[in-house]
């Protein structure tokens, strides 16, 4: 066989290996429909993979990605998948057991993965040991249609007791020769038929295990029948002068579906509330299970706290600012009397994340939250529905845990939680920081009187100065508008005289305990810090 003849063969067996990926695919995600989402084999493995994920390669993924790196995440992981569905398909067209070999080894990391979940039950594993047979019978099927290389006539001896040579015979053939044709095999044709109908019938497979299931239709359902118990304490009413009139600048208050999304959950969890049940135990002396009955009939409050990813850099918008209904979570601690000598609460998210809060930040004064609603409606499945926690003055990592489904009282001594095993602080106080809004780095610029914009947040200590600095000339104090609460972002407008030329602009933010740091400090371990700029251009 010539080289052209064999890179022909090896990439007709990569189409069928990757059809044979697409069978394998889908016939997980069908499975999965019986065994929870959770178990499907690229879940579990993709899941697996972000727990795994070194602290580096995290923060890489959330700077240059934001809140699209579970997006990014899942293509990678298909992109991988296709090229080891090609290779297995390579190599069984050369030696069926090494294209089996490598089948088997993928579905068993991936029941391992599955198995290994914390969401997941007894039959993690077999949507994995499905998906492996379907992907073996696909992968036969079709290695076997692999049409064959052409190969010309040829000539073979003839024994000597064969009769006379009829007029077939081509001419200048000898007498004891005569022409072999070689047997005939599937045409391409046929296989490209073959391989197109099995990758579709993966892909289709694929799609329906993703679309449907019936936690997922349960949980979607019972959002869209919820409604929402009144507040006993509503929030404070928002000021009049609370936003900037500044083209580009950002609402005060978040809209629901531009909330920034930062978790772990690679496949969002989908919980029925009319199952939901909150377990507080650990160093306490009455261990309590709050029901969601129990958590709408009892007296909710309203109110308006910004929270803020520790991942967020400077000048960063892994931010956001929204009105929640919750239950105090002090009122759920008080019934189950922690220990003195407690000092943290870990809590626990259905799938297995857990955040380590102080608890001094649970039991004093502020609004920290079991909430149930955002913006007026019941949470999104995505932000955590049906509970989540809201901690004003503490970063999500430590504090928003959503899907929540157990506080176990504990002490930091005792207790480590999903991100301080990774290298994070465990108490995480937000950090006083500001963002310049308007003017960008590419707004068209004239010289003359220029609006500059932006935001400054002090969660739970509440922003009273900001400072805007042009080039290297003197900081300047700017127009504040009105305040919403301490727990909320501030925004803040100055009127800037501009000259022609290449300008930098910086802010500050002052809290109570005075000016935020200007020292260029990364968002690892506990918060970015330093002052945001942006350069522009004024013609």
């Amino acid at each position: 066989m010539s080289t052209r003849e064999s890179r022909t063969r090896d990439g007709l067996a990569a189409l069928a290996g990757l059809a044979a990926g697409a069978v394998t695919v889908g016939t997980g995600s069908l499975v999965a429909l019986f065994t929870g989402a959770a178990s499907d084999p690229i879940n579990a493995v993709g899941a697996t993979f972000v727990d795994a994920t070194p602290l580096w390669l995290k923060e890489f993924a959330t700077s240059t990605f934001g809140t699209d790196d579970k997006l990014v995440l899942g293509i990678g992981e298909v992109l991988v998948l296709a090229l080891l569905a090609a290779v297995a398909g390579v190599l069984a067209a050369r030696r069926w057991a090494w294209g089996a070999t490598l089948v088997v080894l993928l579905a068993a990391v991936s029941g391992i993965a599955a198995m290994s979940r914390p969401d997941t039950g007894t039959l993690a594993a077999v949507p994995s040991v499905a998906a492996g047979v379907a992907g073996l019978v696909a992968l036969r099927l079709l290695i076997d249609r692999l049409p064959r290389v052409p190969v010309p006539a040829r000539r073979a001896p003839v024994a000597a007791s064969v009769g006379p040579v009829d007029a077939a015979r081509p001419i200048g053939a000898g007498q004891d020769d005569v022409w072999i044709a070689p047997a005939p095999g599937p045409d391409r044709r046929s296989f490209l038929q073959a391989t197109a109908a099995a990758a579709s019938l993966g892909v289709v497979a694929a799609f329906v295990g993703r679309a449907v299931g019936a936690t997922a239709r349960a949980a979607r359902s019972a959002r869209a029948s919820l409604r929402l118990p009144a507040p006993a304490v509503t929030a404070a009413p928002v000021p009049a002068g609370e936003q900037v009139d500044a083209p580009g600048m950002e609402p005060w208050e978040t809209p629901a579906d531009d909330f920034y999304r930062i978790d772990t959950a690679l496949v969002v969890p989908q919980l029925d509330p009319s199952t939901w049940e909150l377990r507080v135990h650990g160093l306490v002396e009455q261990e309590i299970t709050l029901t969601w009955d129990e958590l709408l009939a009892s007296e909710l409050v309203e109110a308006w706290v910004t929270l803020c990813c520790v991942s967020n850099p400077v000048g960063g918008d892994l931010i956001g600012n929204q009105r929640w209904l919750g239950l105090p979570i002090r009122e759920v601690l008080a019934r189950a009397k922690p220990h003195a000598d407690a000092d943290m609460v870990l809590s626990k998210s259905s799938d297995g994340f857990t955040a380590s809060t102080p608890i001094e930040a649970l039991t004093d004064d502020r609004d920290a939250l079991l909430a149930i609603g955002m913006d007026g409606e019941p949470l999104p499945i995505e932000h955590g529905f049906p509970v989540r926690m809201v901690v004003p003055g503490l970063y999500g990592y430590v504090s928003a845990t959503k899907w929540v489904v157990d506080l176990e009282v504990t002490r930091f001594a005792d207790k480590t939680s999903y991100w301080t095993d990774r290298g994070w602080s465990p108490h995480g106080p937000i950090k006083t920081q500001s963002r310049i809004s308007v003017p960008r780095y590419d707004d068209p610029l004239k010289a003359g009187e220029i609006v500059v914009a932006g935001t400054s947040w002090a969660q739970h200590r509440g922003v009273t100065r900001v400072q805007v600095r042009v080039d290297s000339g003197p900081w300047v104090d700017v127009d504040l508008a009105d305040d919403g609460g301490i727990d909320s972002w501030r925004q803040w407008s100055y009127r800037w005289q501009a000259d022609p030329g290449r300008h930098t602009l910086l802010v500050r933010a002052y809290d109570p305990e005075g000016v935020q740091s200007g020292k260029r400090v990364d968002v690892v371990p506990n918060g970015a810090e330093g002052y945001d700029q942006v350069q522009v251009t004024v013609t």
